[in-house]
């Protein structure tokens, strides 16, 4: 899809957005989630053709346990219910050894983002069902010294929540204590699931395509997708509006 706009996904013009919610892996950070998930399948599935269409699809986004199920169905790992934890669990361990190496970057796009939209005066929250998204935000330093973690208003990464996305509760419970009201919020995300759970509460959902994946953004709701947040308008969301800039 190469249109700048799907026609059911217009903002409805009372929506003045006055502050943001951020997802993490995908957006904010370059992490190993998929690399992990990959090299957990070894032992589990004869054959891995785990992809980052299957990836971006089937478990960004999503909590740990939902995102193994999902995948091992989709990759009709047989017993894949009974897999699944094991497998969730082994993911982990590989993710972490990961870390531990230092297979975590921030995208600059995010970080000029993060900073402009708090030039603006907006609350933002972080917001993320992974519960190694704190940790990895520790890592990234800023140039005033303090860590990524450290750049805002509010955190509900890797909360324990009744239900994960494309639930809406983890961006509900992020404008709670943002706070500001739903209608305001400005949710970036770079998942299906995410851009769901945005759309599910009346949020505005800017979709981030790095992985090739905008139709996929497009075909779950988003309201705008781009490739880098180097292209989003700041001067326009200083009067409340998500806009592309001009080129």
């Amino acid at each position: 899809m190469t249109h700048r706009e799907a026609p059911a996904s217009r903002i409805d013009d009372s929506q003045h957005l006055s502050a943001g919610i951020c997802d993490v892996d995908g957006v904010l950070l370059a992490s190993p989630h998929e690399r992990a998930w990959r090299e957990a399948l070894h032992g589990i599935a004869k054959e891995t053709r785990f992809t980052t269409a299957i990836y971006q699809s089937q478990v960004a986004g999503k909590p740990r346990l939902s995102g193994a199920l999902a995948a091992l169905r989709a990759l009709r790992v047989p017993n894949a219910d009974q897999q699944a934890a094991a497998y969730a669990e082994c993911k982990q361990r590989h993710l972490e050894a990961l870390i531990d190496a230092g297979a975590v970057t921030a995208f600059p796009d995010a970080l000029r983002f993060v900073k402009a939209v708090t030039a603006l005066g907006w609350p933002i929250a972080v917001a993320s069902s992974s519960k190694n998204a704190n940790d990895m935000l520790r890592r990234i330093r800023l140039d005033d010294g303090r860590s990524l973690f450290d750049a805002f208003s509010a955190n509900v990464c890797g909360r324990d929540l009744r239900h994960g996305k494309p639930s809406p509760d983890i961006f509900l419970l992020a404008a709670a204590e943002l706070p500001a009201a739903p209608v305001h919020c400005l949710v970036v995300e770079d998942s299906p699931a995410g851009i769901e759970a945005a759309r599910a509460c009346g949020m505005v959902a800017l979709g981030v395509a790095r992985l090739d994946d905008a139709a996929l953004l497009w075909a779950a709701g988003a309201h705008v997708v781009v490739t880098s947040l180097d292209e989003v308008a700041i001067n326009e969301l200083a009067l409340g509006r998500l806009c592309r800039r001009l080129p």
